[in-house]
């Protein structure tokens, strides 16, 4: 580890990432332990195994051999898949007190969600560091904003509110980043080699608009397989984009750029992408598992027609 971080080949970026990812790992470790020391939680062996399990692959995992990670991640699906994964008590925000702060702080409220995206391009427009350490300096700069803002908010504030929001959230949570690692491992073993060659029976030799239709369908499609739109767009660029419309002279940014959005039209539409249509689910509670969906599935049609069209007008 040590030698990780003295190593002059890897960036800067790279080593403030691993901080990051470090620091996540710390805080899913408290939810494990949280769950754990809570009698009142019927699954607290199986919740704390599945919250260190992924603390210990967060934290450590760039340190760790292959077959360790490979481990972890199935002994953290275990309680998952046997559902032994509950949220352990927590103690609710008095209403009385978060409508005094609400007309205390008023609009202010928006700015520590606000920071993170601003710091966000400030990092990716104007450093060498990225978008992703501008997102945890963001972080940062919130909590303390908030702890300047409200004395109330201590240290273990902002961890057991992780904890809150994490456990209602549920192994659901590691999903995503399940699902970006999918696309690495489909490109490795050739999935997008399949695609084409079957593909290559359906579109006409040489017919670019034919080749941009059945790409701009398939991101969506295979989006909602895969539950993420930049593990889908890796697939299916190999497989379709790059051999039927980039070969043929499209313009890369303008079909690349379209095609990630048509991806997203497919986010829209599935629960595989669960941080965007299941984590609100059991946020906000709602009684309706697919809610979020349903109420989505319409304008998400609507902007996939409008981007076929564009690709195929400015192509």
């Amino acid at each position: 580890m040590i030698t990780y971080f003295t190593n002059p080949e890897v960036t800067l970026s790279a080593k403030l990432l691993e901080v990051l990812f470090m620091l996540m790992g710390v805080i899913t470790a408290y939810v494990g332990v949280k769950n754990l020391l809570d009698k009142e939680n019927k699954a607290r062996i199986g919740t704390a195994v599945f919250w260190l399990s992924l603390a210990i692959v967060l934290a450590f995992g760039r340190f760790l051999p292959n077959k360790v990670n490979g481990a972890l991640v199935l002994l953290m699906c275990l309680p998952a898949i046997l559902r032994q994964v509950k949220p352990g008590k927590n103690e609710p925000v008095d209403p009385a007190y978060s409508e005094k702060m609400s007309q205390k702080l008023g609009n202010k409220i928006f700015i520590p969600s606000l920071s993170i995206g601003v710091f966000a391009l400030i990092f990716a427009i104007f450093t060498k560091l990225g978008a992703l350490v501008g997102v945890g300096v963001g972080v940062v700069f919130a909590i303390l904003f908030l702890m300047a803002m409200n004395r109330d908010n201590k240290v273990k504030t902002f961890f057991d509110d992780s904890a809150r929001m994490l456990s209602l959230i549920g192994p659901i949570s590691m999903l995503p980043m399940l699902l970006g690692s999918l696309g690495a491992i489909f490109t490795k073993a050739g999935v997008g080699q399949v695609i084409s060659e079957y593909v290559g029976y359906i579109i006409p030799e040489g017919n670019i608009n034919v080749g941009i239709i059945v790409f701009a369908l398939a991101m969506p499609l295979f989006t909602m397989i895969m539950g993420n739109a930049f593990a889908a767009i890796t697939v299916i660029t190999v497989g379709i984009g790059a051999p039927f419309v980039l070969a043929l002279g499209a313009n890369p940014t303008i079909v690349g750029m379209l095609a990630l959005t048509c991806g997203y039209c497919g986010t829209l539409c599935t629960p595989m992408a669960a941080n965007f249509n299941i984590v609100p689910v059991a946020l906000l509670e709602m009684k309706d598992r697919f809610g979020v969906i349903k109420r989505q599935w319409l304008p998400a049609i609507i902007i996939l027609v409008f981007q076929i069209v564009y690709m195929l007008l400015f192509k």
